[in-house]
Parts: structure tokens; sequence; C-alpha cells
């Protein structure tokens, strides 16, 4: 080869080295060009963890990958800066789609991303139901079933799926009895009853006196009800550890009470400066998560006490009810219309959130009855005749879908009480007397 046409070819290879190298360089370092914007851009990324696994991933309608078998995660890499529609599917599970953001080196996450199965069956666990209790760790049911002359407790171990027999209204009283209400200890061990109890008791002293019932409340324990007969003991009544007062509520070690001058009581310290006008003939619930502090009046509105102010301020009107998250992080509370969420700590996944920030997160035209926690990103709610799922991340729109109809049930204008269980996570519903389990809504 002659020395003129090696020297060229060293020139050339030389040139495209200077040429080709910082693009190499570029590249490996995330930089592209953006044809859209004409310039040198670097590229984000989108990590997603998804259940149930080995889901198929779309990017702006194109398929791009399927998340990993052992985790249900996925890393999407070298994506430019702009908005991307993402999709997340799966063969008879619900879709998932959210237009989300890629920023310039950085990775754009979604770690709460949940596919609903369509299709949810419902088989019938127990009959005869009037009422039901699930107890503090969630693993077994205190049914209350019609049976003559009266009623009876039955309990329903979720653990063994086996149902057996706890006391009778004979047990309780020879007379009618009525159950005004029932509570667990915070073991799940023990169940509280509160009992209506009617007693014969003569107009005189006469022979032919015409006798007629007085009604009595009795207290009861049982207790033992994992065993082969269950210990009932009649107790007395349980009363607040201070007199003359509203309502009381201990958490932990504290107790906080408000008394009948409107003022609120830590540990027997006034926090209050001023007093909260308290309503008569109105009864009230005291209600403390993580230090937050709130006053519930039944069908009335909700009070949120002021730390610096040393007041309790309108929070919310004509509340439903209010449930803490698991992880005790978020707070839901909701109206026959509308739910809303109060973040009780930072929250640093999607939606990020400050403590003390409040999420307007749904309004309906029908009637929303009760709301559940799925887990602390997903929300389950009965709202008219459907049932439904929303997610609580609020970047672009919510996911939020109808996963059964309530009509399907026999309810015959009868009201319809649901459930969400966290230890097995299925859903219960109470319908004509039937109480109905679904199989699992998470894998």
């Amino acid at each position: 080869m002659a020395k003129r046409t090696r020297v060229i070819i060293f020139l050339v290879c030389s040139f495209l080295f200077i040429l080709i190298t910082p693009s190499i360089v570029l590249y490996s370092q995330g930089y592209r060009i953006d044809l859209e914007n004409k310039k040198f851009t670097q590229t984000g990324g989108l990590f997603l963890k998804i259940l149930p696994r080995q889901t198929d991933v779309y990017i702006d309608g194109k398929l791009n990958k399927r998340t990993d078998f052992f985790f249900g995660s996925v890393l999407i890499e070298n994506l430019l800066p702009k908005k991307y529609k993402v999709e997340v599917k799966k063969e008879e599970h619900h879709s998932w789609e959210k237009t989300l953001e890629i920023k310039e080196k950085e990775v754009t996450e979604d770690k709460n991303i949940i596919l609903f199965p369509q299709n949810i069956n419902f088989s019938v666990l127990a009959s005869q139901v009037e009422q039901f209790w699930f107890s503090p760790d969630q693993r077994k049911i205190i049914l209350k079933e019609k049976e003559e002359p009266g009623w009876v407790l039955k309990l329903y171990d979720l653990n063994k799926n086996i149902k057996s027999h706890l006391i009778g209204q004979e047990d309780i009283s020879p007379k009618e009895a009525q159950l005004i209400n029932l509570d667990f200890s915070e073991d799940s061990k023990k169940i509280y009853l509160e009992v209506s109890a009617g007693e014969e008791s003569k107009l005189s002293s006469s022979p032919f006196a015409v006798t007629r019932e007085k009604e009595e409340i009795k207290y009861f324990t049982l207790e033992g009800f994992d065993g082969v007969k269950p210990l009932l003991t009649e107790g007395e009544s349980p009363s607040p550890p201070i007199k003359d007062i509203v309502i009381y509520q201990q958490v932990d070690n504290d107790i906080y009470y408000l008394d009948n001058f409107g003022h609120l009581f830590k540990n027997g310290v006034r926090v209050t400066a001023m007093p909260f006008l308290i309503k008569q003939e109105t009864e009230y619930v005291l209600e403390i998560f993580q230090g937050f502090i709130f006053l519930r009046e039944l069908n009335g509105d909700l009070y949120k006490f002021n730390p610096d102010l040393k007041v309790f301020e309108n929070f919310f009107e004509r509340i439903n009810s209010l449930k803490i998250s698991p992880d005790n992080k978020n707070l839901v509370y909701f109206s026959n219309h509308e739910i809303w969420i109060l973040f009780l700590s930072d929250k640093n996944d999607p939606p990020q959130k400050k403590a003390g920030e409040k999420l307007f997160l749904i309004r309906l035209s029908e009637t929303i009855t009760d709301v559940f926690w799925i887990n602390s990103n997903y929300l389950i709610f009965i709202a008219g005749e459907k049932i439904k799922i929303s997610e609580i991340d609020d970047r672009d729109k919510l996911n939020i879908i109808d996963i059964f109809e309530t009509k399907k049930l026999p309810q015959n204008g009868s009201s319809l009480e649901m459930f969400f269980n966290q230890f097995d996570k299925k859903l219960y519903l109470l319908s004509e007397n039937n109480l109905y389990g679904s199989g699992a809504l998470l894998p």
C-alpha cells in the first residue's frame, strides 16, 4: 500500500474517531438529540412497581416492557424530557393509566400501582345475620344471627374457616334482651357487651297487681371463645375515670376528655384557651390520630384542635366518618358526596405531601355510604349502587374503577354494609341478612 494511501486512511480514521468519540461519550451520559425542540438534552427514566407481577407497560400507546417475575418492577431508561402517557395492562384486570412527566437526569417513580381483577365473585358465608363485627386483628368475625326465640352470637374464625356458637339471648336474660353495643378488647381476646334486658316489676303489692317490664342495662364480658366453651361474666358499667364530662378517650397512657364547659383536658391539664360550644342533645366522639385531635358530632360537623390558638376549629361539614390508613400516616374523611384526605406526616411517595396538608379526592352525585382503606394508597367505597376503588395519587387524573354493582345482591331496600379486611385482603358485604365474602382483591 502506498504511503499516500496510508496517510489518507489514517486521517480519515482520525477524523471519524474525533467525530464519533464525543457522541459515544455523550450517549453514554444520557444525552440525546431532541428533534422536536432541536437541541441536545439529557434523558430521564421511569421506574414502576406493579401488582400483580408480569404486567405490560405501554408508553404513548406502544408496548415497551413487561415487569419482572420476582419484584413486579420495571425501569425504562433514556426517555426524552417531556410528558408521556403511561398505561399498565394485564388480562382480566382493570388497566391503569396516567400522564407522567419525565425530567432531565431524574427517574420518575410510581411504586404503588395495583391492577384489580375485573370479575369479583362473592360467596355466602352465613345467613340470618343481623349484624357483624370484626376483631381488631381482623382474624375473627362476631355474627349476630336470628334464632328463635331471639338471637345468638357466633364466632367465624377466618384462619380455620369455621363458625361456632358463642352465646344466645337466653344466656343473657330469661326475658327479651336487646344487644345495644359490642366491642372487642385491643388484643382481640375479650368481647364487651352492652345489653338492654327486660325485668318484671309490680305496680302494687297486691297479688292481683298488673306487672310490667322495666328496662335494665347490663354489661357482660365474654372471653375464652377460642376454646371449647366461652366464659360469660356480668360486670359493672364501664364509667369514665373523670366525672361530669361529655366524652373522653384514652390513647396509650394519655387520657383526653372534654368537660361540660367545653374545655379539652389532657391528663388533667386544660389545653384549650377558649371553650368549645357544646350543643344540647348532640352526641360527640373524640378521636386522636398521630397527635391530631378531632371532635366529631354524630350526624354533624368535624372540628380539629388548633394547637397554636388552643381552640377547636370547624374542619369539615356534615361528616359521615373518618378512618386512618394502615400505615397510620393518612386520614380519610367523607360526607355523603365528597371524599378528602388529610396527611398526618410527610409523604415522599406520590402524591408528595406535607404533614397537615389536605387533598380533595372526589365529588360524586351518588351517595357515598362507606369508605375503607385497601392499603395506604388506595380506597374502596360504596357510591350509590356501585362499589368503587380509587387511588390517592393526584398527579394527572385519578384512576377510579367500578368493581361491583350492589344491585346484583338481594337487598329489597335494606341497607348494605361493607368491610374491607386487611388480614386476608377480602371484601365483606352484609345484604338482606346474608354475609358475603369475596376473593382476595390483592395478590
